[in-house]
């Protein structure tokens, strides 16, 4: 049996939701249940390779998709921008 998941539309929803007031926060990152991101798709189960063409499609419109396995984070992908970065000399 073949199936076709949108990711795409998917991925569109839950970019929204990142600028959707709601859980008490105007906007930022949040988690999602992985039984609520199969409602989405319409589906009893994701794959390794559904959950990966997510993240891609997220990626594309600048959001990070982390895997938890319980559930999903969907965080700004500039996030990570100011960071702090190992080097050399700090694993030293």
């Amino acid at each position: 049996m073949s199936y076709r998941l949108d990711y795409s539309s998917v991925a569109d929803r839950l970019a929204a939701l990142y600028a959707k007031p709601f859980g008490g926060k105007k906007t930022g990152r949040y988690r999602i249940s992985a039984r609520l991101l199969r409602e989405m798709f319409g589906c009893r189960r994701l794959y390794e390779d559904d959950v990966r063409m997510l993240t891609r499609a997220l990626a594309q419109q600048g959001y990070i998709l982390v895997d938890m396995d319980t559930f999903f984070v969907v965080m700004a992908a500039n996030t990570f921008v100011n960071y702090r970065r190992a080097n050399e000399d700090s694993l030293s």
